[in-house]
């Protein structure tokens, strides 16, 4: 365990729930900073008000410094109006800041009503529904401070200490973008394009969303950066950061499409210290591009704008980081596809944005690190998932969705989310498939929002498999399971018996797994189902069994412990057994069979053969189906003087 991985150990001991965005943890200061409870910051009504009106476009033009979080400037929303009409237009905007002028459709309006954040202004000639609506808000004043988002506040400025450079950026997650700007705070109303306008002294850089279309020089050294995105966004992930920046250029070729990487990094030699790692990026893009569909804002670029936030934030285009970590930089790209492009519907579904995104991290330790990087990470990720909490929350969903510290806790959202995925992943049992439904989830709520039941849904039309019970025990579930097992070995038969006991309210998790099973002859590793309390499974093996492994490759969140039996008694083989049976993965197996088979045949329903007959290996009773169309079929097993024969079903891949 780093000393990064300690301190969040720590952390959650001694706090029971750790907030941030920051992919690992590292002062418990800022976690004490974030154990206070926030809350959403519209009203009922103000909600009702504001879902008035469909947001299309989002303009900023403000005058900010590196050293500073006075603002000035004007925001402009454009939106369609819904059914029913409107008369009155709501907006959100702190309280420390001064309206000086609300213009809706080129009008000024003089009835402006303020109660803390909620703004309402009453439109001198009501509109009609699907009219269009642009309200232009002019003004001023300091940001707060009061550490609202999920690291530190929605607006903030501070001096790098390593580097000795002066920042200002942005954070709005979850409900801190009213911080700074006026806007709508509802995650399924994402704006179609955004503008970010911002005037600031001529040494200084502006990174934000999208690309940078132009650089005006104005007088008294001043300097206009216009930034414009086209993709559809939501509020949260508008962003700022400014600061007297150095600039490096990178490029990324996923499926041979140009990506421009714009890092706007430190001065004083943090491009030097930070260079190699910044390097990682055009691969990390690369491959994730493979995994979950091409880079969805190939349009325009991706990048980094450093600030001394304590982590990341996946702003959308240009995240915001403090530093660069392997681990850090691909969770907050991979937020790009899981956060920004789909975000999730509700705070209650954070998982789908921080569980995906920490996956993420083993999915690239995976492809460009080590096997051991990868393993001791998910193991991390998994002991976190498990840790019993005393008073703290216990499902993934994100019940109480006004706590920053709850939508953010590190154990839930991050680790048991990301937990989840691995066991989904093993759920369905193919590769192909699981990363198809992905990009599948990808395409059909690009661009908009998804809930935990949208994610479902696809996964269960590509795989043809009901995932109702594997969301119900892990997603809507507490706890784990616990499996005690025992077995013992006679002759060529081996009995291992497994009870699985539950650490929750959960009365039972239903999970395949995998057994890795040693002998003089050499390893073998089976799959079966724990589909109650207690199973047997009689396996033939050949030579003595000297090691068994319950899973192996660490797929399921559990604990368990393993023995060996001498009393305990193992039966004769029963009846052979074909399994899984319907298949839905590259193979079928067959256990308890009396003979070694050397052939396998597969017929369809109308006798005909379609498979060329496989020469089985003396240890293996395992028929690849992989490429079989679905339908049900006819195996024969033969060693030319016995047979088994048996139907099964191909469920589609």
């Amino acid at each position: 365990m780093t000393k990064t991985l300690l301190l969040s150990f720590i952390c959650l001991l001694l706090l029971s729930t750790v907030a941030t965005k920051a992919q690992s943890i590292s002062y418990c200061a800022e976690s004490r900073a974030q154990a206070i409870q926030k809350k959403a910051i519209a009203s009922p009504e103000h909600q009702r008000q504001m879902n008035l009106y469909d947001v299309t476009f989002y303009k900023l033009d403000l005058h900010l410094e590196r050293n500073s979080t006075y603002i000035t400037g004007n925001a402009t929303i454009k939106a369609k109006v819904k059914s029913g009409g409107l008369s009155v237009f709501a907006f959100e905007l702190h309280q420390n800041f001064q309206i000086d002028a609300v213009l809706i459709n080129n009008r000024r309006e003089q009835s402006i009503t303020r109660n803390g954040g909620e703004v309402t202004v009453q439109l001198s000639t009501p509109l009609t529904a699907s009219a269009e609506v642009a309200a232009t808000i002019h003004y001023t004043g300091t940001a707060p401070s009061g550490a609202s988002a999920a690291i530190g506040n929605g607006f903030n400025t501070a001096r790098e200490p390593e580097w000795g450079n002066h920042v200002t950026w942005s954070l709005s997650e979850p409900y801190a973008a009213y911080e700074w700007w006026p806007t709508k705070q509802v995650l399924t109303d994402k704006a179609d394009s955004v503008h970010v306008f911002v005037t600031t002294s001529a040494e200084n850089k502006v990174g934000s969303n999208g690309i940078l279309t132009r650089v005006v020089d104005l007088p008294e050294n001043k300097r206009r950066y216009e930034w414009k995105s086209n993709y559809p966004i939501d509020y949260y992930l508008v962003s700022v950061a400014v600061s007297n920046y150095e600039e490096y250029l990178q490029y990324a070729y996923p499926n041979g499409t140009p990506i421009p990487i714009l890092n706007y990094v430190y001065g004083g030699g943090a491009m030097a210290a930070y260079k190699d790692e910044m390097d990682r990026t055009p691969g990390f893009i690369e491959h994730f591009s493979e995994l979950f569909g091409l880079y969805p804002f190939h349009g325009e670029k991706y990048g980094h704008s450093m600030a001394p936030l304590g982590g990341g934030m996946e702003h959308q285009t240009m995240t915001t980081q403090s530093t660069f970590t392997f681990t850090l930089t691909a969770h907050e790209l991979a937020h790009q596809w899981f956060g920004d492009n789909v975000t999730c519907a509700s705070w209650q579904d954070i998982w789908l944005n921080e569980g995906f995104a920490s996956y993420a991290e083993y999915l690239a330790l995976q492809k460009f690190a080590t096997p051991e990087a990868a393993e001791n990470w998910l193991l991390d990720a998994q002991d976190l998932a498990k840790l019993n909490v005393p008073g703290a929350s216990v499902q993934v969903p994100a019940q109480d969705t006004q706590s920053v510290v709850r939508i953010f806790n590190y154990r839930l959202s991050y680790k048991k989310g990301a937990s989840v995925v691995h066991m989904l992943r093993f759920e369905i049992n193919n590769d192909n498939l699981f990363f198809k439904a992905l990009q599948n989830y990808q395409q059909q709520y690009g661009g908009g929002t998804a809930s935990t039941a949208d994610l479902q849904k696809v996964f269960e039309q590509l795989t043809g498999k009901q995932l109702g019970y594997f969301f119900d025990q892990w997603y809507a579930g507490t706890g784990y399971p616990t499996f005690r097992i025992a077995w013992n070995q006679e002759q060529n038969r081996l009995l291992i018996v497994s009870e699985a006991t539950v650490s929750s309210t959960t009365p039972f998790f239903r999970t395949d797994m995998e057994y890795r099973i040693t002998t003089t002859t050499g390893d073998t590793t089976i799959r079966v189902t724990q589909g109650k309390a207690i199973e047997n499974y009689l396996l033939q093996v050949k030579g003595e069994v000297t090691r068994i492994q319950p899973d192996p490759n660490n797929w399921i969140l559990k604990d368990a412990s393993l023995q060996r039996n001498r009393l305990l008694a193992v039966p004769d083989f029963g009846p052979p057994v074909l399994y899984p049976n319907p298949v839905h993965g590259p193979s079928i197996k067959v256990a308890n069979l009396s003979f070694e088979p050397t052939v396998a045949k597969v017929y369809d329903m109308t006798g005909r053969l379609v498979r060329s007959s496989y020469f089985l290996t003396s240890e293996e009773t395992t028929v690849p189906v992989s490429d079989l169309p679905a339908g049900m079929y006819q195996l024969l097993l033969t060693n030319g003087s016995q047979k088994y024969s048996a139907r099964f079903v191909k469920v589609k891949n």
